[in-house]
């Protein structure tokens, strides 16, 4: 605490954006990217198909799809570090749990107590956590989290198969559990229990006559948006469409640059290319993209999952690595914006309940995309990417159909 108090108010935010962003990696890596890397040998040892260890998985999503707005209204009403340090315990019981599973029951006992701790403890309830600590003042520090667990990929995958390699799938999580307790657990417990009071003294915040930056929405601006409904509904769908495409790529990319003919050493090497691709897209945003609306990002971002597979579908396995480039920059961007656009669209007031309520549709499109894109590369083969390429199309549609909601304050830059 005395440390914490000699800190400037720089340097703790910056500690917050550090502490917070290492424990999401852990949070990301131990559920999200687990069953990519383990879920085979989970299922030759339990004596079960591969199809029921992701149905396992869908429904850890499914139950954080349920409890997601809850969450959200916690952490709207208490702060996050009580739900995030609840969450390094629930997630360190789910990972014991699926370590110590016996059969389909026990397996799917432990997803659903991990889908209890994704519910709370992912970027939503991260992001949550930000405004709650820094109001209208978050983007940068939800940018400056994401820049750091956009290597849960690149970390997550490799250790988990290595862990699995030398001591097998029930020692990987293992470590994982105990990774929560002994790194994310404290590291959850250090963030500010309260929002942080601002620099400015109020007379001046209050000053009304002071313009905003170029491409951003003025209070009075957002208050005013117009058909939020609509706003609301096409956000929901852009978000539901991309998270359904990342959960996709993320438990099957190795497998589906295999079917294109990618050898599977080579498709190890581009699909390690997504964690880096994330954070530079994340840096684009943070550096030249951060005085742009953040729906001008998202509409770049949205577009590039589906140009890659484009360019990969027409040329083959050379352009493999510029597909999961494209992919992982996009998704880092849009990770962002899934914090950022509902902030500067709707505000800070009730904004956890607010993305609660959005991402409820694209929790359960996650708990569908590892088993339906699964199946189309089943039947398909690698004519399966013409699917997410079309969804992907579809969100950038949305993106662009939003202009009417916002176009007040982003006229100047379109």
């Amino acid at each position: 605490m005395k440390l914490r108090g000699a800190l400037t108010g720089g340097q703790r935010r910056s500690a917050t954006v550090g502490s917070l962003g290492v424990a999401q990696t852990l949070a990301w890596a131990s559920s999200y990217y687990l069953p990519a890397m383990l879920a085979t040998s989970m299922a030759r040892d339990l004596g079960i198909s591969t199809a029921t260890v992701f149905l396992g998985f869908s429904l850890a999503l499914v139950v954080s799809a349920l409890l997601g707005p809850f969450a959200g209204k916690t952490i709207d009403r208490y702060g996050g570090r009580p739900v995030l340090v609840a969450t390094s315990f629930i997630f360190a019981a789910g990972l014991a749990a699926l370590a110590l599973a016996q059969g389909p029951v026990g397996l799917f006992v432990a997803w659903a107590i991990l889908g209890v701790a994704m519910a709370a403890g992912l970027y939503e309830a991260a992001f949550a956590t930000l405004v709650h600590l820094y109001g209208k003042d978050a983007r940068g520090a939800i940018t400056g989290i994401t820049l750091l667990a956009g290597f849960a990929s690149t970390v997550g995958w490799p250790l988990s198969a290595w862990l699995e390699l030398e001591w097998g799938w029930r020692a990987a999580c293992g470590v994982w559990a105990g990774l929560h307790l002994l790194v994310a657990l404290p590291l959850n417990w250090m963030l500010p229990s309260t929002p942080v009071a601002p620099a400015e003294p109020p007379a001046v915040q209050a000053m009304p006559a002071e313009p905003a930056p170029a491409g951003t929405l003025s209070a009075s601006e957002t208050a005013s948006v117009q058909n939020p409904a609509r706003t609301a509904a096409l956000l929901a769908f852009v978000f539901a469409a991309t998270w359904f495409i990342s959960t996709a790529m993320a438990a099957h990319l190795p497998r589906l640059l295999q079917v294109h003919g990618v050898p599977l050493a080579t498709a190890l090497v581009f699909a390690g290319l997504v964690g880096p691709a994330q954070v530079a897209g994340r840096l684009l945003e943070y550096g030249l993209l951060r005085n742009i609306h953040p729906l001008i990002s998202a509409r770049v971002a949205g577009a590039m999952h589906t140009l890659g597979a484009l360019v990969f579908l027409a040329v083959g396995v050379p352009a493999g690595a510029v597909f999961t480039v494209l992919h992982g920059a996009g998704n880092g961007v849009l990770t962002i914006a899934k914090g950022t656009l509902p902030l500067v669209l709707f505000g800070a007031k009730n904004y956890g309940a607010r993305q609660g309520l959005l991402m409820v549709p694209a929790r359960f499109a996650q708990a569908l995309s590892p088993w339906l894109f699964g199946l189309a590369i089943d039947r398909f083969g690698a004519s399966a990417l013409w699917f997410s390429a079309a969804l992907g199309a579809l969100a950038f549609a949305a993106l662009m159909a939003m202009r009417d909601a916002s176009s007040k304050g982003i006229r100047d830059e379109v």
